[in-house]
């Protein structure tokens, strides 16, 4: 699919299809937030058992940003469902994060989901008012299609005050989740996603599945969030420890749960938090969800 793609008209659905598409994809997006959230043990982060490397935010925060963000994933994904331009859907996010901060205190819980999940629904809704199934090559050849381009012409300092992403990017080099979204969101669809259905195919449950997923994600993706806070020294110290209980048997061999708890317990003292990753995850679940889960 080229930019054109935007330019299409868009199959007549009933109004009444439209909507429920928009309100299963919202659904679809709260839930994979949610999962992740409860998921343990996952190194550095908050779940319901503990804060991870964090003080200034706990499972409570988390719970009062989904709430903020429950009507944002229907709207982007309507305005996906018409083909909107980027400044449309940054729009959206602005008012999002807004929400979003002011649910938590200041803390921002969610703003790389915002956008990555954000994405995400807005491509399921485009899917959807063509009348297309939101296999991983569709979803990946409409974010291409319809907004690659302006993705490519944002500034990579975009706000007043330029995200812990941004910073990193100036820093080190690294592309963070604007660049994976340029790419077609490669660590979803080429390393979370085969992780998580290999697991789901020997017969595991979905947390164990999700676990296998995320400690992948962790041996590969440059977590700018874990840059951001230790510098290249924590994330080569992350990757190791997640290749060695990828390497170990992850989540299929005996033991496994202390493992990963040790994982999370060093990077919790540590303060390694990998946040894009954790995204990364609900992206993956979310796009899982969307393929498995008929209303």
């Amino acid at each position: 699919m080229n930019a054109g793609v935007a330019s299409r008209s868009l199959v007549a659905v009933p109004r009444r299809a439209k909507l429920a598409a928009v309100r299963d994809i919202a659904r679809f997006a709260v839930r994979s937030l949610y999962a992740e959230l409860v998921l343990y043990p996952k190194p550095g982060l908050v779940s319901r058992r503990d804060n991870g490397a964090h003080r200034d935010m706990n499972a409570a925060s988390f719970l009062r940003s989904l709430f903020a963000l429950r009507h944002y994933f229907a709207d982007i994904a309507a305005a996906g469902a018409r083909a909107a331009r980027l400044p449309e859907m940054r729009r959206l996010g602005m008012i999002a994060e807004a929400r979003m901060l002011a649910a938590t205190g200041g803390v921002n819980t969610h703003r790389g989901a915002v956008f990555t999940l954000g994405l995400l629904s807005a491509a399921a809704g485009f899917a959807g008012a063509q009348g297309r199934p939101c296999t991983d090559g569709n979803l990946r050849e409409i974010v291409a299609g319809l907004w690659r381009r302006d993705l490519l012409a944002v500034p990579t300092a975009v706000t007043r005050v330029p995200s812990h992403g941004q910073q990193v990017a100036a820093r080190y080099g690294l592309s963070g989740a604007r660049g994976e979204a340029i790419r077609g969101f490669p660590a979803v669809f080429e390393i979370a996603l085969p992780a998580l259905r290999d697991a789901l195919a020997t017969g595991m449950d979905s947390e164990r599945a999700q676990l296998h997923a995320f400690f992948t994600l962790l041996t590969a993706v440059a977590d700018t969030n874990v840059v951001y806070r230790g510098g290249s020294v924590a994330l080569d110290r992350l990757q190791r420890g997640a290749a060695e209980f990828i390497a170990g048997g992850s989540v299929f061999a005996a033991g496994w749960r202390q493992r990963a708890e040790a994982l999370h317990r060093r990077c919790s003292r540590q303060g390694i938090s990998p946040g894009g990753c954790a995204d990364l995850l609900a992206a993956a679940w979310f796009v899982h969800q969307l393929q498995t889960d008929v209303r």
